[in-house]
């Protein structure tokens, strides 16, 4: 892996914890959609959650209707929260998906709130596994819309997505580990495989029923370094 601050910042992030440290604990956060219609965000903050993911768009026609309330609610409850794209690499190049979730709220700002906007590409809801897309034009698609949200924001997005889908529809690919962090799912009491030559998980999303709504996470590192990590320095 080429040394960069975004790799030097992971480090921090994971303390010092072994590659395959995977432990029920570190920051707690969540990740919600429409299907969450109303989120006690202030409850969250007072249980212990320090950050929210929140659904803003899907393909290149969906934007998630509770996008807006979420993000407020999130904002007022003084929680550090960003959006997700729900990739279709068959819909629509990376590029144009990109786009589509920059001008639907899924952008960046420098003001230690607002996480990087997060790609969750993973299993296809109503058809082929891999959309339909070679290991190599998966790559690129992935790519494409990194690069795309990059030269907009700055940042690079956080990649939400299992090892075995990353597996099977990249063929393991390594392309991303120095820039774009690693959002795990793998819902058990430890990881058992990070995929793609990353060497940890940036967050970990451990289980798929939080209390307060949505899937719950864990940033892998302090509460301090979650903030340097949000403001992208």
């Amino acid at each position: 892996m080429k040394t960069t601050a975004l790799s030097l910042l992971l480090t921090a992030g994971a303390a010092s914890a072994s590659p395959l440290e995977s432990r029920a604990s570190g920051v707690q956060g969540f990740d919600i959609s429409s299907y969450q219609g109303t989120v006690d965000f202030s409850g969250a903050y007072n249980a212990g959650a320090r950050f929210v993911m929140i659904k803003a768009t899907e393909g290149t026609s969906y934007v998630d209707s509770s996008f807006s309330s979420h993000y407020d609610g999130a904002t007022d409850a003084g929680l550090i929260r960003g959006g997700y794209h729900f990739a279709h690499p068959d819909s629509g190049s990376g590029a144009t998906q990109a786009e589509y979730f920059l001008a639907h709220g899924g952008g960046w700002t420098k003001d230690g709130q607002t996480l990087p906007g997060m790609l969750d590409i993973e299993y296809n809801p109503s058809g082929s596994t891999c959309y339909g897309l070679s290991e190599s034009a998966m790559v690129s698609w992935v790519k494409d819309f990194g690069e795309t949200y990059n030269s907009k924001t700055g940042r690079y997005p956080m990649i939400y997505t299992t090892a075995d889908w990353w597996n099977t529809c990249t063929g393991g690919s390594t392309t991303f580990i120095a820039d774009y962090p690693l959002v795990l799912a793998q819902y058990a009491s430890a990881i058992s495989t990070i995929p793609g030559g990353w060497a940890y998980q940036s967050f970990w999303q451990n289980s798929d029923s939080y209390s307060y709504g949505g899937d719950s996470d864990l940033w892998n590192g302090s509460e301090e370094n979650l903030k340097i990590f949000a403001n992208g320095s």
